[in-house]
């Protein structure tokens, strides 16, 4: 993507300037983000996935003042009349589950992908919502079907209601308001408050960008080092030289040491935060899994399961929460596919024998496919 190019999806405004202007600073209206979309999916095949157990949803209906709060999964009859005015379906990390959903979000690849999360679509019969409330993410709100009518303003009172099951601000106040027809998008950074109301039935798409938490991050990559460090020696404390103590509480300054020691060996290798930090990143949602298939009798193109997480850096490619040491033209292909999510014939054409044999390995495990509608 050329991100000095100006984007309509962006009203007109380049991926640079964008991320200069907006990026987690103030909020962005765009009337005709994609010009005559239509939703993706039916209401009908909407509702079928808030059925299944790997598929996370939750039900929101207004009941006079109060709010009523439901987890999936949701058969049909589970769910309230599509005439009831009020309710709200919310299925999440639809892009998991339908190519053309996933698709969408190339358009938004001017962000890291070490950011995205996942695209949520929200559908609503007449009056429906979810209250006033903040995220502490950045959300891209495209609307798909119908009309919402979005409420937005940015106040420090983050007060919530009691005795509700949703995060309710309590003394939401409204700066701005917009009505979204489809096609038009409303992107929001951090911490904005909103409130969005269906005017008729309509379904809105949410693509999130999550940041991870300092200490959620320190835990799990302090955990990684950890379970790494299982390679070191098991050479044990010794202490030939330790006088008589009238302290025996006190911890010796030469145990404190050795465990110093101890964790520098550790972290000596230069590349294991690289290599745990993508590990990480790449882990696949919990409830996520493969179909395992058959390898292809050769490649052709490929494309990336829309539930593959592939990142790169300097020295490694990561997929699915596994790392692999990356250097020269191979390197190069490996980057490619990890921006682009697929590999076109004449690409593959220059790879080496070594990242055929890793590629056929990843379409086994069904993390690759072929790339059926690829042109030569």
């Amino acid at each position: 993507m050329d991100t000095t190019a100006p984007l309509a999806l962006l009203g007109g405004l380049s991926p640079e300037r964008f991320m200069k202007r907006h990026w987690q600073k103030k909020p962005l209206l765009v009337r005709n983000a994609i010009a005559g979309f239509q939703p993706l999916l039916a209401r009908k095949d909407l509702f079928a996935p808030a059925a299944r157990d790997d598929v996370e949803s939750r039900l929101v209906a207004r009941e006079g003042r109060g709010w009523k709060l439901q987890r999936g999964p949701f058969g049909r009859r589970a769910l309230p009349p599509v005439q009831q005015p009020r309710w709200t379906l919310l299925v999440q990390g639809v892009d998991l589950h339908h190519r053309g959903v996933h698709e969408l979000l190339h358009g938004f690849s001017f962000v890291p992908a070490a950011r995205l999360d996942d695209l949520m679509i929200s559908w609503a019969s007449d009056g429906g919502g979810v209250g006033p409330h903040f995220d502490s993410y950045d959300v891209f709100l495209l609307q798909a079907q119908g009309q919402r009518r979005w409420r937005i303003g940015r106040q420090d009172d983050r007060t919530l209601q009691e005795g509700v099951p949703l995060k309710i601000l309590r003394n939401f106040q409204a700066e701005e308001e917009y009505v979204l027809d489809a096609g038009d998008m409303l992107y929001l950074p951090p911490g904005y408050a909103h409130d969005g109301v269906a005017l008729g039935e309509c379904q809105t798409y949410s693509i999130g960008f999550r940041a991870p938490a300092r200490a959620e991050l320190a835990r799990e990559l302090l955990q990684r080092l950890a379970d790494e460090a299982g390679d070191l020696d098991e050479r044990l404390y010794r202490d030939p030289s330790q006088p008589a103590t009238a302290a025996p509480g006190a911890i010796p300054p030469a145990l404190r040491d050795f465990a110093q020691d101890a964790l520098a060996a550790a972290l000596k290798d230069p590349k294991a935060l690289d290599r745990v930090l993508g590990e990480y990143l790449t882990e696949p949602k919990p409830g996520v899994w493969f179909d395992p298939a058959d390898a292809p009798q050769a490649l052709q193109a490929v494309v990336l399961d829309p539930r593959t997480r592939m990142l790169h850096d300097g020295g490694h490619v990561f997929v699915n929460g596994e790392s692999w040491r990356a250097g020269g033209r191979d390197a190069t292909l490996m980057r490619k596919l990890a921006d682009r999510r697929r590999l076109s014939p004449r690409e593959l054409a220059g790879a080496s024998e070594a990242a055929c044999s890793l590629l056929l390995s990843w379409c086994e495990a069904g993390w690759l496919h072929a790339d059926e509608g690829a042109t030569p």
